[in-house]
Formats: structure tokens, sequence, C-alpha cells
């Protein structure tokens, strides 16, 4: 990587945001200058299959140029670059990555796979960033780059549209800088020309290295990723087993095929699966009811009494506990409402 920051300075910095990001990145963005002595690498996360403007944003708000890398182009300072749809993206010795590994908390792009990477590549010499967010994405790669000796810094949750992502980060890592939007860009100008510590100080340890490289599709990685402890939950994703794995004070889950999850990201893709159900089980329920109906008002017609008592009561059955399931799904929305809280459906 070509940089004009200090030897061994702050010039790797790594940006994760989810719900409320796109305004917290156009703050930070304006606030960066264009001789930053860093490159900047951003994830949001965004659906799969929609086109993303973000950098036309970025590019839009501040005076440093931003866009979808490519796989392998070369880092250079002074440039944003922002994970594309449906992609992780990934930071290696000079040169930046693109992959369709396994999805991290539900996400591709994920914000701890960003992390990670970085941390594996650059060490002392990163800087995470953690903005607005719902559940916890990005704690676990925050983790990752201080324990390579990089820095976290992480938007003031007060001041974050939704304070989920920050305030995880806070309870579960050492941070080295809370700070509003105002503050963060002139903050990061100073931390990259502040020279970082040696790398030989902060070894590689193999969690970092083996979880890159199934970010990276490495099927060996994949296969030998066994090292957690059985859980009696299944993945979300693919339904497989999912295994254990405790990180420090983290508890992370991965399963067969390399899909990750911290506790409160499936705990919330249990919610989703659950509401789902519930909604299959509605419609089931009422179809089963106009059916009954159907079948009752017809066997009245051919004089059959019984018959259609018994229908009647069917139908009156199936549309009692599709009311149950109704004022279940309302109550979850009212919950929803409220808040970002991943447990809130209560049936």
């Amino acid at each position: 990587m070509e940089s004009n920051a200090p030897k061994n300075g702050h010039d790797i910095i790594v940006i994760g945001a989810s719900a409320g990001g796109v305004e917290a990145l156009a703050a930070l963005a304006q606030g960066l200058p264009a001789d930053l002595p860093a490159a900047v690498f951003v994830v949001l996360h965004v659906p799969a299959f929609a086109p993303s403007v973000l950098p036309a944003i970025l590019s839009r708000k501040g005076p440093m140029p931003a866009r979808h890398p490519s796989d392998g182009e070369s880092i250079r300072p002074g440039h944003i670059y922002v994970a594309p749809p449906d992609h992780h993206l990934l930071v290696e010795a000079g040169r930046v990555g693109l992959s369709r590994g396994p999805t991290e908390n539900g996400h591709r792009p994920a914000v701890d796979v960003l992390f990670r990477t970085a941390a594996r590549a650059y060490g002392p010499r990163v800087i995470g960033v953690v903005l607005s967010g719902a559940l916890d994405d990005g704690t676990a790669g925050l983790q990752a780059v201080k324990m390579r000796g990089g820095l976290a810094v992480v938007q003031d949750p007060e001041e974050a549209l939704f304070s989920s992502m920050p305030r995880s980060a806070l309870e579960n890592v050492a941070v080295d800088q809370i700070l509003t939007l105002a503050a963060l860009g002139p903050a990061l100008a100073d931390l990259a020309r502040t020279p970082a510590p040696a790398e030989s100080e902060y070894p590689m340890p193999d969690r970092i290295q083996t979880e890159s490289e199934i970010a990276e599709m490495d099927m060996a990685a994949i296969e030998s990723r066994r090292d957690g402890t059985p859980s009696e939950f299944t993945c979300p994703d693919c339904h497989g087993s999912l295994w254990e794995v405790q990180e420090g004070e983290l508890v992370r889950y991965r399963c067969r095929v390399g899909h990750a999850y911290s506790p409160d990201s499936l705990l919330a893709s249990q919610v989703e699966g659950l509401e789902a159900a519930l909604w299959i089980a509605l419609r089931a329920l009422e179809e089963s009811a106009a059916m009954a109906r159907r079948m009752g008002e017809r066997a009245g017609q051919r004089g059959h009494v019984l018959l259609a008592v018994r229908f009647g009561q069917q139908a009156e059955d199936a549309h009692q506990r599709a009311a149950i399931i109704r004022q279940a799904l309302a109550h979850e929305q009212a919950e929803a409402a409220r808040g970002d809280d991943p447990s809130s459906l209560a049936p």
C-alpha cells in the first residue's frame, strides 16, 4: 500500500454501520480531510439485490472519492472503499478483496468480516469504527482489531439513530474513544497520523486467521472449523447444527458450512423465522375455516344436518385459532414499533 502516512501509522480505517448508517456515514465523510493519510473501508448492511448508491452519496458529501472496489485492486490512501451488495469486503496485504463467503449475523457484507480481515492484514495500523445500527454486528470484529493492537472508536450511542451496535461494542470491547459524528472526522485524521505499535507486539491469534479464511471461502478452513462445543441450536440459513465458540467474553455460533451468528443475531433470526411460521399458520387456518364453512353449507343444502354442524364446528375452531395468532402478530408489531429489541415477539 502506497501511503503518505507516517511509517506504521494508523493508515487503515474500517467502518461498520447498519440502520441509520447512511446519515452517519455521510456526516463522517463530510468531516474527513481530502489529504487523509489512510484508506477507508465501509460496510453498510444493504439488501443483496438492491443497487447501492452509497459511494455517490459519500463522494458528494465529502472531499474523498468513494467507490465499490474491484476484487484485487490496490489499496490507495485518500480513498473510500464501499462494500458492494451481497459481497463481503476484505482487507488484504496491499489490496482489496471481495467474497461471497458465508453470511455473518445474517449479513453479506458483514462488519465483522471487514474488521477481522483488516486486523489480520495490518494489525496495530487499523482503526475500527462502529456507527449507528441495530443488533451487534461489528462487536466481534472490533474485538479482533483490539487483539491485534489496533484502535477501537465508537459513535456516541446517545447520538446514534439506532444505538444497539455502538452499545454492544462498548459493553464488550475496550473502546479507545467514544465520539460524536462532528468530532469523528477530525479525530480519525489525527489518529491516522499517529504512529502505531510494532506488529510483533501483537501476534496473530489462530481464530482470526481461520475465520478470515472462512470468509474468503477457503474450503480447508471451513471443513476444519470444529473447535467449538456442539449446541442445541440450528443455523437459520442452512438449518445445520451450530457450534458454540467462546471468544474471550463473547459467545458466537458457527455451522458446518461457515454461517456465523452472535447470540443477539441468532435470536433475531429465530424471531423472524417464528413470525414467518405464524403467518403461514394463519393462512392455513383461515383457508381451513373457509373450506369447512363451504363444505358445511353444501352439506346443509343436501339435508345432512349433523355433517353440516360438524363442519361448522371445525370452521369455528380454525377461526378461533387464527384469531390467537393474529393477536400474537399484532403484539409483535406493536413491540417492534417501540424499539429494535429482537426478542419482542411473544405469542
